[in-house]
């Protein structure tokens, strides 16, 4: 086991909503012992409404996060790439560590369909932190 902070990228397409949500909760179930990034193949404008009140039930506030173009530089410097719903639109990086999470599309789903979403979400985040950190 290294000492370095092991880094994770989530990945999606529009970058508004489910990458999003991933790094919010890996960034709180972490507390500063993961770097979390999130970006998306083709950003969006803005972040999904009900992706915001959804994570603000649980007093987590992205109002300040905005849809962010993947780079290269990005994919390099993650250990693990989370991608959510890309298919084919997200790129491969041969070497580095990819987690295809099959996970509902947020987009036009009321706050009642997003907290499954949600809920989902934070169960894999939960695994990945406890495999990433298994020292707690």
């Amino acid at each position: 086991m290294t000492d370095r902070t092991p880094a994770v990228l989530f990945l999606c397409v529009h970058n508004a909503g489910r990458s999003q949500m991933g790094a919010a909760l890996l960034a709180r179930e972490a507390a500063g012992r993961i770097t979390v990034h999130s970006a998306g193949s083709a950003p969006g404008e803005q972040l999904n409404p009900g992706v915001v009140a959804a994570l603000a039930e649980w007093d987590i506030d992205i109002t300040t996060e905005t849809p962010t173009r993947l780079t290269d530089e990005m994919a390099r410097a993650a250990d693990v790439i989370v991608t959510m719903g890309c298919g084919d639109a997200c790129p491969v990086y041969p070497g580095k560590r990819t987690l295809d999470w099959e996970i509902t599309d947020p987009t036009g789903r009321s706050i009642e369909e997003i907290r499954p979403i949600r809920d989902e979400i934070l169960r894999r985040v939960e695994a990945l932190v406890a495999e990433l950190l298994p020292e707690g």
